[in-house]
């Protein structure tokens, strides 16, 4: 949030064009500590809700922030769609590899060989690779960065609120409560100095560096996409075009 913020003030932003929406779990209540229009929406629907306030006020910037179980279990689907639409928003995902607000469970992003609450003997499970997953369906901005980078962080979501499509970026989190104290990161200070002994800086360009595991963690910016036409212009484009046809008598509409 720190960094959401620092990146807001910078940026000079208008907050009276700004939507952000915020779904269930570790992350639902930002939403309401920010002093900007905010909507904290239902499991998984943080995406959908975010794509009719674009396409219903295309002039708003609209932001999503939500954790990895939010936007990635039952609201998977949401954001493949929203991806390969292009619909014109930001999707900030802190990744704390469990569902760590309803008692530590495995998720889709937990790591192969981590200790939860339904997984006692280990997750045996492939997570999804989140930057892959963006750069395969359509984001034209991808990042991963970490808790323990957060003036990177800022710079990134700089760039993305000033970007015109789909963005994403990935913040791997501290859940040093019900993911850190099963996998031997027993204190909020040891999780922090794990992410900085572990990432690694990438200036490739390229999504299949993304590499993320228990040894590794490589950060940076990801995929930078220029010129991919979005969803909203598109769609009030052809609205507008279709109104012009019916004014010339050329086609009748339903009002």
């Amino acid at each position: 949030m720190n960094a959401f913020i620092r990146a807001l003030d910078e940026l000079k932003m208008d907050l009276d064009k700004l939507v952000v929406v915020s779904g269930i779990g570790c992350m639902g209540r930002i939403a309401s500590y920010l002093n900007v229009d905010a909507f904290h929406t239902t499991h998984g629907r943080a995406i959908p809700l975010a794509f009719g306030i674009k396409v219903a006020r295309p002039d708003l910037k609209v932001v999503v922030i939500s954790g990895d179980g939010d936007l990635f279990a039952i609201g998977g689907n949401h954001f493949i769609h929203a991806a390969r639409r292009n619909v014109d928003m930001l999707v900030i995902c802190s990744n704390n590899f469990n569902y760590g607000m309803t008692g530590g469970q495995v998720g889709p992003t937990t790591p192969q060989g981590s200790i939860t609450t339904t997984t006692p003997y280990e997750s045996i499970e492939h997570p999804f690779n989140l930057v892959q997953l963006a750069a395969s369906v359509g984001a034209i901005y991808v990042a991963r960065w970490t808790a323990a980078h957060p003036r990177l962080l800022k710079q990134s979501i700089k760039k993305a609120l000033r970007k015109h499509g789909f963005c994403f970026i990935e913040v791997i989190s501290p859940c040093p409560e019900g993911f850190g104290r099963r996998n031997r990161k027993k204190s909020p200070v040891e999780f922090m100095r794990w992410l900085k002994e572990v990432s690694v800086m990438t200036k490739r360009k390229d999504p299949s560096e993304a590499y993320i595991g228990p040894d590794r963690i490589v950060i940076g910016e990801f995929l930078e996409v220029e010129g991919r036409p979005e969803f909203t212009d598109l769609i009030w484009g052809q609205v507008k075009a279709v109104r012009a046809r019916a004014e010339r008598g050329e086609i009748e509409i339903a009002l």
